[in-house]
């Protein structure tokens, strides 16, 4: 699954999961209990995928985020979200060292761990491997050039004026 199919939703706990859209706004489910219920437009309803956390220098996508902590922990739940202040603030140090410690809060940071470690429990925060993703791109280059284009490219100049020309001949 990916996070563009992940909401949050201000002022209520957890992540939900994207259902389908409702008149009035979009059929919700919680990942925490599996409840289904609707999320109205006039709700703040953010996709993880538009999530960003401030750095010194650009903001870094909370994917990003994710992967460095899912690569620093192999996978496995990260820190207690009720740890204190002190402790998420060192943590965040670890993972991002460069955020930007004046405009991520503590609470930001809880709401990161607490996510990640919601995801990691039910199994859809994955990140392929670098080899699989390297195949996968090798094998959109050797599809993007069709036979119909080889042999395009394979004809010079010549040849294609020396088939005008005899198909000009016939006529």
């Amino acid at each position: 699954m990916e996070l563009k199919d992940i909401l949050a939703i201000s002022g209520k706990p957890g992540l939900f999961k994207n259902i389908g859209n409702s008149k009035n706004g979009v059929i919700v489910e919680s990942l925490i209990d599996g409840k289904r219920f609707p999320a109205f437009a006039h709700e703040r309803i953010s996709s993880l995928a538009e999530v960003s956390i401030f750095t010194l220098e650009d903001d870094i996508p909370l994917q990003d985020v994710f992967k460095k902590i899912f690569e620093k922990y192999e996978g496995k739940e990260a820190i207690d979200s009720k740890s204190v202040s002190g402790e998420l603030k060192e943590f965040m140090k670890e993972v991002l060292p460069d955020y930007d410690e004046e405009r991520v809060y503590s609470s930001d940071i809880k709401k990161i761990v607490t996510w990640y470690n919601l995801l990691i429990s039910k199994n859809i925060l994955e990140f392929p491997e670098p080899e699989e993703e390297e195949k996968t791109e090798e094998e959109n280059e050797a599809t993007e050039t069709t036979p119909k284009e080889n042999e395009a490219a394979d004809t010079t100049p010549e040849q294609n004026s020396n088939e005008t020309s005899a198909e000009a001949d016939k006529s």
